[in-house]
């Protein structure tokens, strides 16, 4: 360790939010002081100044074991803050980086408490154009909507190649698509089941729908091609429709299953009209295509509202957000301060 003595340090206690099993199936959340020698093992230790708040982290903060696997725990996939302590000379002490992927809030105590842990691997420094607060309303949700528009782009689509639907678009990966896409200058259906979201999605770009348009039960195998592609963010009937709906030659990116995992269609979009569904993980993204799509981030692809697209809340007020993004409630983007 660099600096600072650990032994001090592992002494110092900080917050977090702590979640534990309360009988059969239940669990419960609550604010706790732990230690810094609490934590495991990990090269670099970073003093979290904000998360944000995902659909993974709501489902690891209710207990869901696809997503943790043991409690008690502390979610939080995404972290923000300044390096305290390093055995890494790629980090010094006091340097802005951000914590994103891998196990961080999964099984690996996250950025729902006030310092995190890690591998050296995990630690990105904080991208050219962004503050720390900026990185993290951003965060999980903005980055899997970069990698969705880079990969459409990779496949060829263009601006001039038609309308191109996001749906669950006022949530925070498809608000970040529409802006994104829209910046980029496609034409974008930006599908809602929020009707008081819709002047919010004017401003990012889009034209707002409501979601019952995209949600056909007819049964059909194919219906009349409406769409070049689009984003989807929450699965189920929602992706059946739209790549019912695609026209021919067109790909949609899918990184979702908030509505469903399940996907019931027959091969005829594909083997007909030679639509491609584009998988989104944020795992397999390379560390080239990563830094790539920080820059833009940075850069072009920087929503011009992020501040609309984006609010703070304590981590007092956590629990409130979490049950609300279960509900389906959220709009945006949530960023957790963890400033004393």
């Amino acid at each position: 360790m660099q600096d600072k003595s650990p032994t001090r340090m592992d002494s110092a206690s900080f917050d977090t939010l702590w979640v534990e099993a309360a009988g059969a199936e239940k669990f419960q959340r609550r604010i706790i002081r732990r230690h810094v020698g609490d934590l495991p093992p990990g090269e670099v230790l970073v003093r979290v100044r904000y998360s944000s708040l995902n659909y993974k982290d709501a489902l690891s903060a209710s207990g869901n074991p696809g997503v943790t696997r043991h409690y008690p725990h502390t979610p939080g996939i995404d972290a923000a803050g300044e390096v305290a302590l390093s055995a890494s000379l790629d980090f010094k002490p006091g340097e802005p980086v951000v914590v994103m992927g891998f196990d961080l809030g999964m099984n690996t105590p996250g950025g729902f408490g006030q310092y995190v842990r890690v591998p050296a691997a995990w630690v990105r420094k904080l991208p050219e154009g962004l503050t720390l607060w900026e990185s993290m309303a951003i965060g999980t949700a903005g980055f899997t909507a970069a990698i969705c528009a880079y990969r459409l782009e990779e496949y060829g689509l263009r601006p001039g190649s038609g309308e191109l639907l996001v749906t669950g678009a006022s949530g925070g990966v498809g608000s970040f698509a529409v802006s994104i896409l829209a910046r980029d200058g496609y034409s974008v259906a930006a599908a809602t089941g929020k009707p008081e979201q819709y002047a919010w999605l004017e401003r990012l770009g889009g034209k707002p729908i409501d979601r019952e348009e995209i949600d056909d039960r007819s049964g059909r195998p194919l219906l009349s091609g409406r769409w070049a592609g689009g984003v989807d963010t929450v699965g189920g009937n929602y992706l059946a429709t739209l790549l019912r709906a695609t026209r021919p030659g067109g790909c949609v990116a899918c990184c979702g299953n908030a509505a469903s995992p399940e996907l019931h269609l027959t091969v005829f979009p594909f083997i007909l009209r030679g639509v491609a569904l584009l998988g989104v993980d944020m795992a397999t993204t390379s560390p080239e295509q990563s830094a790539e799509l920080w820059r833009r981030l940075g850069d072009r692809w920087k929503p011009q509202h992020l501040d609309e697209m984006a609010r703070t809340v304590p981590l007092a007020g956590l629990d409130a957000e979490i049950e609300r993004i279960l509900r389906g409630g959220q709009a945006g983007r949530v960023v957790v301060s963890l400033e004393n």
